[in-house]
């Protein structure tokens, strides 16, 4: 083992462990919300994680960015192989350690080429999309500073890399044909072969400095992506799988009860219950909390693992009809101050610890009132969204809290509230004149 590998050893041990660090730090972000059982359906739920976010089922909905992310997504997945030779040749000072393979593996380089093009070719549109085609849903308020500038290096580090993959491969070609010591004659360049006259008339020693130079840029470059992804809406690569496993599986539009509140309605609704008579609880039983949602450790820990899963990509807010009425509220927006203010509330509990109150909230800080009022419970946000994502559960559990909390309903339903109460049904008139309309017909 030379001083080469040695240093990358170093750099490889350092990169995972500052990735590991990152990793805690957002599960622990993660854990801070109310505990939610999902360990239900496992059937399902591995179906649904295979299809959704494995298949990429519901982002060819949209076909044109449908196809584009998948070169992306196949891209990504595949030339993960031609990764861990890079790293195991890093290792142990080899070079093409796969090349045993023969025939085998001059098909996965030449596949590792053409997918390494279609990524870089994907990535380039991707950019003209966000950034000539001026596409609605890339230009909203939300989207603006740090969010539209993470989603271009995001872009240009992809165009980066491949392009230094492609070079990488060239050169080593060229060193191949020129039969240079240690570069083995394997592969298959279907892509990278017409980047050899670029290699016309140099020295073997200067064609290894690129191919090197090369080699060390796009290993420590994935290194660098990788402890990226944790500060960025990429980190979605890893997130989408177990957000898809543990989604909401229930009917769109079925909702939640609290437990206390529950028991307290039935006890109500049951003509032998002694009102007077102490509740009985289980042992275990919990002191009810706080009544819906005001700020990120009122949400459960799979709402904010659906933060942190948000690939900001729009297309619920897109599908939002509130928002296209010119409503206040964008569902993306949701995810996206869910995350920041979670980030933001978990550096206050690492450095204070859970009791500690930093005076702000999701509410009113982040979420304005306005915002979860104009939403019409509709689920086309969660219907659209490529990784099932539930924003609507947000909204409802914020728009819990004011009501059952603060009484901070809007006016038109309090009077229906008032009506129900009194009434038993949302309009103005007692239930013995409910079928007074029939006499009039």
């Amino acid at each position: 083992m030379g001083i080469s590998n040695l240093i990358f050893a170093l750099c490889l041990a350092t990169a995972s462990f500052f990735f590991g660090r990152n990793v805690i730090k957002v599960r622990q972000n993660i854990m801070l919300g109310r505990d939610i059982d999902r360990s239900d359906k496992s059937r399902d739920r591995w179906m649904t994680m295979l299809r959704v976010a494995f298949g990429q089922s519901k982002m060819v909905v949209r076909p044109v960015a449908g196809f584009l992310h998948i070169l992306v997504y196949v891209g990504f997945v595949i030339i993960n192989i031609e990764v861990l030779e890079i790293v195991i040749d890093g290792l142990i000072g080899t070079h093409r350690v796969f090349s045993f393979m023969g025939a085998f593996y001059n098909f996965l380089i030449g596949s590792f080429e053409i997918l390494a093009f279609l990524v870089l070719l994907a990535c380039l549109l991707f950019m003209i999309r966000r950034n000539v085609l001026h596409i609605k849903r890339f230009l909203m308020q939300e989207m603006k500073g740090w969010s539209k500038l993470d989603a271009n290096l995001i872009l240009i580090f992809e165009v980066v890399l491949m392009s230094a993959f492609l070079l990488m491969q060239g050169a080593d070609l060229a060193l191949q044909g020129l039969g240079a010591d240690h570069y083995v004659k394997a592969g298959s360049f279907p892509v990278s072969s017409f980047l050899l006259p670029l290699f016309d008339g140099m020295s073997i020693e200067a064609i290894v400095m690129i191919e090197r130079a090369c080699w060390w840029f796009h290993i420590l470059g994935i290194l660098a992506f990788l402890n990226y992804l944790p500060y960025s809406k990429h980190f979605h690569i890893i997130l989408a799988f177990p957000n898809t496993y543990y989604s909401n599986l229930e009917p769109k539009g079925s909702f939640t009860n609290m437990a206390s509140v529950k028991n307290e309605v039935q006890m109500m609704m049951d003509p032998n219950a002694d009102p007077y008579a102490a509740p009985v609880e289980a042992e275990d039983a919990e002191a009810p909390g706080r009544f819906g949602a005001k700020d990120v450790n009122d949400l459960n820990w799979v709402q904010l693992m659906n933060a942190y899963s948000c690939t900001e990509c729009g297309r619920c807010t897109s599908e939002c009809p509130a928002n296209q009425t010119g409503k206040l509220l964008s569902p993306r927006k949701i995810m996206m101050d869910t995350r920041d203010r979670l980030e933001e509330f978990g550096a206050h509990v690492s450095a204070n610890g859970k009791d500690g109150d930093d005076g702000k909230s999701l509410l009113d800080d982040y979420i304005t009132r306005e915002e979860l009022w104009a939403c019409t419970s509709c689920n086309a946000c969660t219907q659209a969204c490529p990784i099932n994502i539930d924003p609507l559960s947000i909204i409802l559990d914020m728009r819990r809290y004011l009501v059952m909390e603060e009484s901070a309903a809007p006016t038109e339903l309090n009077m229906m509230f008032t009506n129900v109460e009194n009434n038993g049904a949302p309009w103005q008139f007692p239930a013995v004149d409910r079928l007074n309309w029939k006499d009039e017909a």
